[in-house]
């Protein structure tokens, strides 16, 4: 078992509202949580693995004193936060976006990974499981009394079909993937204009808590920073699509020609091509060939990426 692994943890945020932090949050490994009121339990997201979302779900249920899982919601279709989602009590009512229901369901990954990462992730025992309620624009839930709000910003980010889990009162709020803090963040499936654009409705919150999708949780005194980073990144990166595209260049030329800068210690670099395949789409008015964009991102990497599942 990887180390890392074994250093995942469940952390109370604030009274009965949990985050599991899984380090490092690269590929394949993401940040989940859970809100407990009044003996009931309400799920953000679960895990990649069989593996992993059940450490997850004994952390919640040893913390909350065994209380039943009643709800739940994917904050995307990624299968780090929801190939764990058959793992979920059956009488749980799992929400999340429209559009992310869908791409779920198309998803092909859950049913064998394809080689682009090593190891290959080993789902273990998981089955596809799609929402129960679709979400188009927001929709609020309590958990045993606790108001939480399932909000979609909108337009496209870091996917289509992007939901954050707010909660009012304790100022808490479950980004998804619209924050990766202190690694790459990736928008190949989404829009880089679009995720530029949610940071200040992220910022609008006011949030005193948040709990990115992937790297350490963070606070109000620490988020202006990291919303400063997403913008300078993402700015950096329609910059360099700008210039490759004025020059001829492919989103690998592109890459492999621009200077990281102050992004060179993230990991997960070579999602800055998967990310210009993303700009130059949108650009040129086209899709993202999926199985281009990961042959440039692993030639990129010098090899297949590496994962921790």
């Amino acid at each position: 078992m990887d180390s890392r692994l074994e250093e995942a943890r469940l952390h109370q945020v604030v009274d009965g509202v949990f985050a599991w932090v899984q380090p490092d949050g690269t590929w394949w490994v993401n940040n989940a949580g859970a809100v407990a009121g009044d003996g009931a339990v309400f799920v953000v997201d679960t895990c990649a693995t069989e593996q992993r979302t059940r450490r997850f779900l004994g952390a919640v249920d040893e913390a909350t004193g065994g209380a039943p899982v009643r709800m739940a919601v994917n904050t995307h279709q990624h299968g780090d936060h929801a190939y764990g989602n058959s793992l979920l009590p059956g009488s749980a009512v799992l929400f999340g976006h429209e559009a992310m229901r869908e791409a779920l369901l198309a998803d092909i990954a859950i049913d064998g990974c394809p080689p682009f990462w090593t190891p290959v992730p080993d789902w273990g025992n998981v089955t596809r499981r799609v929402p129960d309620v679709a979400i188009r624009d927001e929709v609020t839930v309590y958990a045993g009394g606790r108001r939480v709000e399932l909000r979609h910003p909108g337009h496209p980010a870091h996917t289509p079909g992007d939901v954050v889990a707010w909660l009012p009162q304790e100022r808490v709020l479950f980004t998804g993937d619209l924050l990766f803090n202190g690694l790459t963040p990736l928008v190949m499936m989404g829009s880089v204009r679009g995720a530029l654009e949610s940071l200040d409705w992220l910022a609008a919150f006011g949030a005193e808590h948040v709990v990115p999708g992937h790297g350490p949780l963070a606070g109000a005194a620490s988020l202006p920073g990291i919303l400063a980073a997403h913008e300078r990144y993402y700015r950096f990166v329609l910059d360099v699509a700008r210039e490759g595209r004025a020059g001829g260049l492919t989103p690998l030329a592109a890459a492999q020609g621009a200077d990281l800068g102050e992004f060179a210690g993230w990991d997960d670099a070579e999602r800055l091509v998967l990310n210009l395949h993303r700009e130059y789409a949108e650009a040129e008015g086209g899709e993202v060939d999926l199985l281009t964009a990961f042959a440039d991102a692993m030639t990129y990497h010098g090899g297949p990426l590496p994962t921790r599942v």
